[in-house]
């Protein structure tokens, strides 16, 4: 029998931060569904937020607040604030390097819907390639890698360990606590831009332990993404461009933002999203994200892998402008926890990250909140099961003989994105969303995998959530049939 005192499923910034926390002397088993550096953490350009002193807290208190459009919970938030510095300076002080001025000074940026700069980056625009690449350098434990969790073992509401498949085999592996740090739901929509393998099993798998999932329907999509690719994953275009003077316009040059919200590009990410999906339906017209206000010198020093990447395919930024469309980003629901990041019904488990809905973000995640989120639930999560000290029988479980793919799953994996994505992303309708319902249900009762029932499970709860939400707020917009 595999036993650990702490499992924890996901390798990005939740997940490493929480083994970082954890004591060497313990026994700890990270698992990661691929190569560590698939995560969306590894992805993430703009950087993370924080409140920079005691005297920003009730202001970024406030601007998440706002963002979250009267959904957030007020004491998740003001957990997430008032711990912000403290876990900032707990990895710089542990060697990680923010950017910063000639002087030695931390660099802030200002994102959309923040009130002041307070948004910290590494590389430029590579914070959460630098991230988790520490945060991978100062894991002590143990990594079972290309190892997905297919089932969570879980009796008379304690749970006592998780099932593998590894390399085509099944085993179980026990522990006395278990973190869900598994990301979010990327994979269940056309156009996206997480790590491939962020396709929302452990959102499924809870389904089927009957564990609570909390406002699905609150999916992020961000405003400005390259689309223009081959692949699902598309390439962000980070909102600390917008910050810092890149602006949005049609195919004529003209700056359309204004017509929908004062702030115009510094409109939250909801609204710049949906001002783009109108606009383009309304005139037909090609959208362009546009550089000109940027020094070339500057642009390059400060966002490298954009500018990189750009040039590959052919745009020589920031002279020219590219084409942009809204693609699906973050999921802002998902396993309910309480503060200390504990799934209530479920003993012994927890669920931190994009994974985790603690109510934190309400109906709209506020820029850059979501790395921070990670680094603070992590911290709480380990100060709980260190706090808890208690001793655990192990029970044994019965591996179970389950058939995780078939042939056809693949083209029906394809039929769920394209469905997603078409009814149930930035602007919905009624009859749209059951017509996803119907598919949906229809794919459930064929012959599948359980794999990809932990999608169609998840994006059925989604549409669910959806649909018992008939009013339009943050990201959720439902709009009247024509």
């Amino acid at each position: 029998m595999f036993k650990y005192d702490v499992i924890i499923i996901g390798a990005g910034v939740a997940g490493l931060y929480a083994a970082m926390k954890l004591p060497k002397d313990k026994k700890i088993l990270v698992i990661n569904k691929r190569e560590p550096f698939k995560c969306n953490t590894f992805y993430a350009q703009g950087g993370v937020a924080l409140a920079r002193d005691t005297a920003d807290i009730p202001l970024h208190i406030k601007d998440t607040l706002a963002a979250g459009d009267g959904l957030c919970s007020k004491d998740a938030v003001e957990v997430l604030s008032k711990h912000s510095r403290e876990v900032i300076d707990d990895i710089i002080s542990n060697g990680f390097e923010f950017d910063r001025d000639k002087e030695g000074k931390l660099l802030y940026t200002k994102e959309a819907a923040h009130s002041c700069e307070r948004i910290l980056h590494a590389g430029g625009d590579a914070t959460g390639r630098y991230m988790h690449h520490f945060l991978l350098s100062h894991n002590p434990h143990a990594m079972l890698s290309d190892t997905r969790v297919v089932d969570l073992l879980i009796r008379d509401g304690e749970c006592y360990g998780v099932t593998v498949l590894d390399h085509r085999k099944s085993y179980n592996v026990y522990a006395k606590n278990v973190i869900i740090a598994s990301g979010g739901v990327g994979s269940l929509y056309e156009y996206h831009t997480n790590a491939p393998c962020i396709s929302a099993d452990m959102q499924g798998l809870s389904l089927m332990k009957g564990i609570e999932l909390d406002r699905m329907e609150m999916l992020q999509f961000h405003p400005t993404v390259f689309v223009n690719s081959d692949g699902a994953q598309k390439m962000l275009l980070t909102e600390a461009l917008r910050g810092e003077g890149a602006h949005i316009e049609d195919e004529n040059g003209k700056r359309f933002l204004f017509e929908y919200d004062e702030r115009g590009e510094l409109a939250s990410r909801d609204i710049v999203s949906k001002a783009i999906y109108k606009y383009k339906k309304k005139t037909g017209l090609n959208v362009f994200l546009s550089f000109k206000e940027f020094d070339e010198e500057y642009f390059t020093h400060r966002f490298p892998n954009i500018h990189k990447n750009l040039n590959a395919l052919g745009y020589k930024v920031p002279k020219d402008r590219v084409p942009i469309s809204p693609a699906f980003h973050y999921a802002i629901g998902g396993i309910k926890t309480d503060l200390d990041a504990r799934v209530p019904s479920v003993k012994n488990l927890y669920a931190v990250g994009e994974v985790a809905s603690t109510r934190v973000h309400g109906a709209n995640r506020l820029a850059s909140n979501s790395l921070l989120e990670g680094l603070v639930f992590a911290k709480r999560a380990v100060n709980d099961i260190i706090n808890s000290n208690e001793e655990k029988e192990f029970v044994s479980f019965e591996v179970l003989d389950e058939v995780m793919s078939l042939k056809g799953d693949k083209a029906k994996k394809n039929q769920l994105r394209r469905v997603m994505w078409e009814n149930v992303s930035i602007i919905r309708t009624k009859a749209g969303l059951n017509d996803a319902l119907s598919t949906i249900n229809a794919l459930l009762n064929e012959n599948i995998g359980k794999l990809l029932k932990f999608r169609l499970l998840t994006a059925r709860e989604i549409v669910i959530s959806a649909l018992n939400r008939s009013e339009s707020i943050g990201v959720h917009t439902i709009q009247e049939e024509n």
